[in-house]
């Protein structure tokens, strides 16, 4: 027996514990560090192939990401022509209504004038015709009387005034 102080130590006691704990580490070695290894090792095995899930999904949700975008920016682009299209349809449908229109009223102006012509024409064969009557009316007075040339000055000054009162 060895004394230090308070403590005390037995040889005897001291080897068959070193003994028992020594038996104990083998049994504890053979029976559970093989089932906590394997715990261990499956945990570590299910932990890295987390990871690896984890990283392809990343991976895959990256290129659903581009994917998407490349969607969008194609969707952009398309409904940018579309616009485009509609405007210059838009323009064209608004030129060619224009034009249309413009064409509309040449004809209108070329009709009002042929009419503002036929009515002209018209205008003077009236004219003419009353000149016509007119002339007749007068020739028919001077002939009815011959009269000196004071009074066919006076008839012709006459008839100018009633031609006058009938234009």
């Amino acid at each position: 027996m060895v004394e230090f102080g308070a403590v005390s130590l037995e040889w005897g006691t001291l080897l068959l514990q070193v003994i028992i704990f020594v038996l104990l580490l083998i049994v504890v070695s053979k029976y559970a560090t093989g089932p906590i290894a394997s715990v261990l090792e499956k945990r570590r095995a299910h932990v890295e192939n987390e990871l690896a899930t984890a990283e392809r999904n990343h991976k895959e949700s990256e290129k659903l990401l581009a994917e998407q975008r490349r969607l969008l920016d194609e969707a952009r682009a398309e409904s940018k022509a579309i616009i485009d299209r509609a405007a210059k349809q838009a323009s064209d449908e608004a030129s060619k209504i224009v034009a249309e229109a413009q064409a509309a009223s040449e004809r209108m102006k070329a009709d009002a004038s042929a009419e503002l012509a036929r009515e002209v024409e018209k205008a003077k064969l009236e004219l003419r015709e009353q000149m016509t009557g007119l002339s007749v009316l007068l020739a028919s007075k001077i002939i009815e009387k011959e009269l000196d040339e004071a009074a066919q000055k006076s008839t012709v000054d006459k008839f100018l005034a009633q031609v006058g009162d009938r234009l």
